[in-house]
């Protein structure tokens, strides 16, 4: 699916009967991130895992109509952004480079590099994208005009001028997901989707979440989507049921446990190892939001850090674990991510809303890795070391958000009024699923664990501000220690 991804390009994952041959090979390269170092911070050409290929149907999904980009108000000097704001002057677009090969069938349009238009949009700060001739003349889309800013280096380094920066800097580095760790799980995959083809025969299982988002750590467990289509849909438990005495006959799976949550997963491990899998079934938006994290991961070089950092004090303080009372991983990045979006000179856009059409939430399965693919790489003006972020991402829910108001809104890139509905009311912490619109902080129902979540924010940002030494609210050798002797 992603740049690590898993299979050689021209050959396919899903080589072992999954889909009948197209008439033309479909291939998607994830690696739609083309600037340099995007993966690598230190080594230009570090070994990349092959790409990720699906072989849709011939027959692909009709193509859900472009909806044109809501109006942004201009910002006049001087006065800073409000949370129902956002101002995307402070990026600048650069082509994106063409893939190599044609795309068959592909619903999406491919965009021309932004330019000024001759004439301002009356009313907008905004300038058009061209189409394809191909695809039917909608209205034009409109995404955010741009201003000259200067080229942001493609190296880490540059934001980790001090200290802090350079501590978590080591601890990303240390910490962060291998090829080799990616294809071990695409290996197990693989391996799965084989044995579980002797059941299901049309089933295909998708490797989703931080193992290919971007986002993962050498010590990442892995989820899989079993994806089973077919008119009648199937109850999640009873596959389930069935999956778990199919993995207990395999010589490479152990320890199966069939947990009945609101999303029913079966976890396991990989024979031997310590390797954790979470398989559920038909949870798609899973696949969709893989690959909204994933655009979201490689649009600035601080992201990834940054989150991965973010996570390890989560985990440490005790507040990054859903099945407790506390904040799920899944939580945790969508709150670093709009914290990054709600800056006076924003880290990140809305992808969802300035490109609408390459994250549709009903875009065929087959077809949501190509979305991506058209969002042309992002530079923000905003060049604030990975130290300072991580200060003001403390200070931002230690002191400014009001956690009794307002809901968190990457979708939007804004902080949203909580109204009276049954999805926010009476909810301590409030965080919009960027697809499905619900709550992904529910699982926070207890006011002992809401105010432990904010002490620990308000402690931590005391600390850091004071003392500027990531030990002191981490411990970082015994991380990266542990993180090394996982695998």
């Amino acid at each position: 699916m992603f740049p690590r991804s898993a299979a050689p390009r021209g050959r396919s994952a899903y080589r072992d009967g999954l889909y009948p041959t197209p008439p033309v090979p479909i291939c998607y390269d994830y690696n739609h991130q083309r600037l340099a170092a995007v993966n690598s911070f230190y080594v230009s050409g570090r070994e990349r895992l092959p790409t990720y290929e699906w072989k849709p149907y011939p027959a692909l999904s009709p193509v859900p109509p472009r909806v044109p980009a809501p109006y942004t108000p201009t910002i006049p000097n001087g006065r800073k952004r409000q949370n129902d704001e956002y101002s995307p002057h402070v990026v600048k677009r650069q082509r994106l480079e063409s893939p190599s090969h044609t795309l068959v069938g592909s619903p999406l349009p491919r965009a021309t590099p932004p330019r000024r238009p001759d004439q301002a949009v009356p009313g907008s700060s905004r300038s058009s994208f061209g189409f394809d001739s191909c695809y039917p003349s909608p209205r034009a889309h409109i995404h955010p005009q741009v201003k000259v800013v200067p080229e942001s280096s493609n190296s880490l380094q540059a934001y980790a001028k001090d200290k802090l920066s350079e501590q978590m800097l080591e601890l990303f580095e240390a910490c962060q997901q291998q090829t080799s760790d990616l294809a071990r799980k695409e290996t197990c995959r693989t391996r799965l989707q084989k044995d579980i083809q002797s059941i299901y025969a049309v089933a295909r299982l998708y490797l989703t979440g931080s193992s290919m988002n971007g986002l993962g750590c050498r010590s990442s467990d892995a989820d899989l989507c079993l994806v089973l289509k077919g008119n009648n849909r199937p109850d999640p438990i009873n596959v389930l049921t069935v999956l778990q005495r199919l993995f207990k006959s395999l010589s490479y799976v152990e320890r199966t446990q069939l947990i009945r949550a609101k999303v029913p997963i079966l976890r396991f491990r990989e024979k031997g190892s310590d390797l954790e899998f979470d398989l559920n079934i038909n949870n798609t938006v899973g696949i969709r939001n893989t690959f909204l994290l994933r655009s979201y991961a490689y649009a600035d070089l601080r992201i990834r850090p940054m989150i991965l950092v973010v996570k390890k004090w989560a985990r440490h303080n005790q507040i990054n674990d859903a099945s407790k009372g506390t904040l799920s991983s899944y939580t945790l990045v969508l709150m670093v991510l709009h914290y990054l979006q709600t800056l006076k000179e924003p880290v990140l856009p809305s992808l969802q809303r300035d490109y609408p059409e390459c994250f549709y939430a009903l875009l065929d399965i087959d077809m949501v890795p190509e979305g991506p693919k058209h969002v042309p790489p992002y530079i923000s003006t905003n060049q604030s070391s990975l130290g300072e972020l991580l200060l003001g991402f403390l200070k931002y829910y230690a002191t400014d958000f009001r956690w009794d108001k307002q809901v968190i809104s990457v979708r939007e890139a804004k902080a949203l009024p909580k109204n009276n509905s049954k999805e926010w009311r009476n909810k301590y912490i409030c965080v919009e699923e960027p697809f499905e619109k619900n709550n992904v902080a529910r699982a926070v129902h207890e006011k002992i664990k809401f105010d432990a979540i904010k002490a620990t924010f308000a402690e931590s940002c005391r600390i850091l501000q004071d003392r500027k030494d990531l030990n002191s609210i981490i411990p970082v050798r015994a991380i990266i220690n542990k993180e090394s002797s996982r695998r």
